[in-house]
């Protein structure tokens, strides 16, 4: 009787491994599928005609880094369809205005991102002076925005009238 027992122990220790197992597998078919949709929006960009440096797809990068000039040259494109969205606090003062831009300030942008409807137009992420449109691109991008470009530098570089 003794070893029937041992024998049913050793069954339940490896239904144990296995149950691991399964939930090891389940985890890497998700991180499968994510890594897949990354691919899927990197080749539209592609595919767009969207200029991509080599090290942003070598390095596997998630979005963009855009110069203020590039940016600048997006945003002022006929062509070129996007959403722009503003990441600086509520009491800073742009020095330039950018009437496109939904202003949804970092500190209320864990609640407010519902408010971007689009996960395949290109968005430009700006701040004042680049760092909150970095995490707000973090951001987006854990939630399925793929073709998310941060505008290097914020407002602090911007092309304005007068530089």
């Amino acid at each position: 009787m003794k070893k029937a027992r041992n024998i049913f122990e050793q069954l339940n220790i490896f239904e144990k491994h296995i149950e691991r197992l399964e939930k090891y597998i389940y985890q890497l078919e998700i991180k499968l599928d994510q890594s897949l949709q990354e691919q899927r929006h990197l080749l539209l960009r592609v595919k767009n005609n969207q200029e991509l440096p080599d090290d942003f797809i070598l390095s596997g990068k998630r979005y963009l880094d855009l110069s203020p000039q590039k940016a600048n040259e997006l945003y002022h494109s006929p062509e070129f369809n996007f959403i722009l969205i503003d990441v600086s606090e509520k009491d800073f003062q742009a020095p330039v205005q950018l009437p496109e831009a939904i202003k949804i300030p970092w500190s209320d942008f864990q609640y407010r991102s519902l408010e971007i409807q689009s996960k395949t137009t290109p968005i430009l992420v700006i701040s004042e002076d680049g760092t909150n449109s970095i995490l707000a691109c973090h951001f987006l991008i854990q939630r399925g925005f793929y073709n998310t470009n941060n505008i290097s530098g914020g407002y602090r570089y911007w092309k304005t009238k007068e530089n």
